[in-house]
């Protein structure tokens, strides 16, 4: 949490129309800062402007108006800002990054009438390690499904793979046996987050699993990955897949 005193302002400039990975690439990087528990970004839209290209965008020319700049800034204690710039660098691609010293006065506060918010695919070949998160399907983390969360927080942070399970027979620490019953209602089961990355990766990303789950199993266990492959998509291919895992509550990658 941010306090008073010395700090560092980041400002990301982008063009509106750049995407990563079929994502809108400001969309992708406000969900690393907010994963990796910055304190808080904005993101604001450009009406004109030009850039490294030297062609003047208007939000008044149509056909361009997908090309207009778009800012994002955050302010984060040095040592964070140095932790995430590099991934930040690789996200911008062709944009702008600009870090300024800074002071805080006077730190922004969680409303007390709301919970306070925690906050290129690798090839893997040999040695790695399995991660299992097992909760509750009705477990909701900052108003979505917690699994969902988690999903979105693991791709965020570029862990390799993640597949969600639901189950339909078991028990938990509760020693209540829970049985999928068409009758019932569909958030009522368990559900399992299989993950599959370097140790290093995964146990770095555990503290942000330490804060988005209050209740349920964490396990690990090594693995020997025989074979890991997956085949580069157009542009087009790119859009479409990122539409389709959009939509499915059960995502593999």
């Amino acid at each position: 949490m941010l306090q008073p005193g010395k700090a560092v302002k980041v400002t990301i400039y982008l063009g509106e129309g750049a995407t990563h990975h079929g994502v809108p690439v400001y969309s992708s990087i406000l969900d690393f800062l907010f994963y990796r528990g910055v304190a808080g970004a904005t993101v604001t839209k450009g009406v004109a402007g030009f850039g490294a290209d030297h062609h003047m965008h208007s939000a008044h020319l149509v056909e361009i108006s997908d090309h207009l700049p778009i800012k994002i800034e955050f302010i984060e204690t040095r040592d964070k800002v140095e932790e995430l710039l590099g991934k930040l660098e690789e996200l911008a691609g062709s944009g702008l990054i600009e870090t300024q010293e800074t002071t805080v006065a006077k730190p922004a506060q969680v409303s007390k009438s709301a919970k306070p918010l925690t906050p290129a695919h690798l090839k893997i070949q040999g040695k790695a390690q399995m991660m299992r998160i097992y909760l509750s399907e009705h477990d909701r983390w900052s108003g979505k499904p917690l699994y969902g969360a988690l999903v979105e927080a693991m791709r965020a942070n570029d862990i390799a793979g993640v597949t969600v399970y639901r189950g339909i027979l078991g028990y938990g620490a509760h020693r209540r046996n829970r049985k999928d019953n068409p009758l019932l209602s569909p958030h009522h089961g368990s559900v399992m987050l299989s993950a599959i990355d370097t140790a290093e990766k995964l146990r770095a990303f555990l503290p942000i699993v330490d804060k988005m789950v209050a209740e349920g199993l964490v396990v690990f266990s090594d693995v020997d990955v025989i074979k890991y492959a997956y085949r580069a998509l157009d542009a087009d291919q790119e859009t479409a897949s990122a539409t389709q895992d959009s939509g499915q509550g059960q995502v593999q990658q």
